[in-house]
C-alpha cells in the first residue's frame, strides 16, 4: 500500500498512525466552550492528543478541560503570542493542529485539512472561514501578503487572520514567535508566505459563539496592533525597499526646496532663503543616508533568512518522519 492509500484509509477513521498529531488549543476564560472543543475535535481525531493552554483565565476554563480528558497546562504571561510560543516549544508532534478555544471552528473540516497537509507535504493548511471577516483586523493583513513572492499566495489575506490552521513539525520548530498578542496570527502567514513555504486554504463552515461564550477581540485595539506589526515585519523583511522609499521622500522634498532657490540665483545671481538652502541640503543627506542604511539591512536580513532556512531545512518533510509501506 503506498503512503497516499494509507493516509486515504485512515482519514475515513480520524487516524493517520504513525503520525502523531497534537491539537493545541488556547484559552482564556472559555469555561463556556473548551469542553465541546476538546470533545469535538476528539470525535474527529481519535488518536490524536489535545492540549490545552490556558492563559491564566479568571474562571474554571482549566478544570473543564481536565474534565474532558485533554492535558492542560498554565502559561501565566498573559498574551495569545506568548501562548503559542509556549506551545511550540513544549509539545513534540509530527502534526500540529492549532485552534482557538471558542467553539466556533468545524473540528470535522480538520481531517481534510490534515490529510492535505501529509498527502502534499505541506507547511501549512489554513482553515478559511466560509464567512470572510470583512472588518478592518482582516483587510489590515493585506499588503502584507501583497509583499510575498507571488507563487506563495495561494490564500486569501482576508481568511489569514484565522486560528484554525495545521502545521507540519518543521514549521512548528523553525518559526520564531515575536509577537505577544492577537498579532500572532499575522506573524504566523508571514512567516509562511515570505520564504515561499508550501501552503494551502482549506473553506470551512464558522460559527457563532454559543450563548455564555464572549469574544475577547477588541476589533480596533488588536486591530492597530496588527497594523504595527505588519509595519515592523516590512521594514525588517524588505529594508532595501523600505528605506529607499524613505529616501526617496526626502530627495522629492529637496528637489522641492531646491529648485526654486536654483531659479532664483540663475535669475538674480542672489542666494536668498539660507534655512531653506540647508533644509534642502540636510534633506538630500538623509536621502542619500536612507540608502545607505538599507543597503546594509538588506545583507544583514539575507543572512538572517538564510539562517531560518538552515533552521527551517534541518526538520524532514511531513510523511518523511515514519515512512510508509
Amino acid at each position: 500500500m503506498t503512503t497516499e492509500q494509507a493516509i486515504s484509509a485512515d482519514v475515513e477513521r480520524g487516524r493517520f498512525e504513525p503520525y502523531k498529531i497534537a491539537v493545541l488549543v488556547p484559552c482564556y476564560n472559555e469555561e463556556a466552550t473548551v469542553a465541546k472543543v476538546v470533545e469535538d475535535f476528539r470525535a474527529a481525531l481519535p488518536a490524536a492528543e489535545i492540549f490545552v493552554f490556558d492563559n491564566n483565565s479568571t474562571d474554571d476554563t482549566r478544570s473543564v478541560a481536565g474534565a474532558a480528558g485533554a492535558v492542560v497546562f498554565l502559561e501565566t504571561h498573559r498574551g495569545k503570542g506568548f501562548v503559542v510560543r509556549r506551545m511550540f516549544s513544549d509539545v513534540e508532534a509530527d502534526v500540529y493542529v492549532l485552534v482557538d478555544g471558542d467553539a466556533t471552528y468545524d473540528a470535522s473540516s480538520v481531517r481534510l485539512m490534515v490529510r492535505r497537509l501529509l498527502e502534499n507535504k505541506l507547511d501549512m493548511v489554513v482553515g478559511g472561514r466560509s464567512k470572510v471577516n470583512t472588518l478592518p483586523i482582516g483587510l489590515a493583513i493585506a499588503p502584507a501578503t501583497n509583499s510575498c513572492p507571488p507563487s506563495s499566495r495561494s490564500y486569501s489575506g482576508l481568511r489569514s487572520t484565522t486560528c484554525f490552521r495545521v502545521f507540519s513539525r518543521r514549521f512548528v520548530k523553525s518559526f520564531p514567535v515575536l509577537s505577544g498578542g492577537f498579532e500572532i496570527e499575522t506573524e504566523l502567514t508571514i512567516h509562511a508566505l515570505e520564504p515561499g513555504l508550501a501552503v494551502d486554504e482549506i473553506v470551512t463552515p464558522y460559527c457563532a459563539r454559543p450563548m455564555g461564550s464572549i469574544s475577547k477581540l477588541n476589533i480596533w485595539r488588536d486591530g492597530f496592533r496588527i497594523l504595527l506589526t505588519i509595519f515592523n515585519i516590512y521594514r525588517a523583511e524588505r529594508p532595501l525597499t523600505f528605506y529607499t522609499e524613505l529616501g526617496a521622500a526626502a530627495a522629492a522634498s529637496s528637489f522641492a526646496l531646491a529648485i526654486p532657490l536654483v531659479v532664483t540665483y540663475l535669475e538674480t545671481g542672489l542666494a536668498p532663503r539660507l534655512p531653506a538652502a540647508v533644509l534642502s541640503t540636510g534633506l538630500m543627506l538623509s536621502a542619500l543616508l536612507c540608502i545607505a542604511v538599507g543597503l546594509v539591512l538588506d545583507t544583514v536580513t539575507r543572512g538572517r533568512r538564510e539562517i531560518k532556512l538552515l533552521a527551517y531545512l534541518s526538520h524532514r518533510a511531513p510523511g518523511q518522519e515514519h515512512p510508509r509501506v
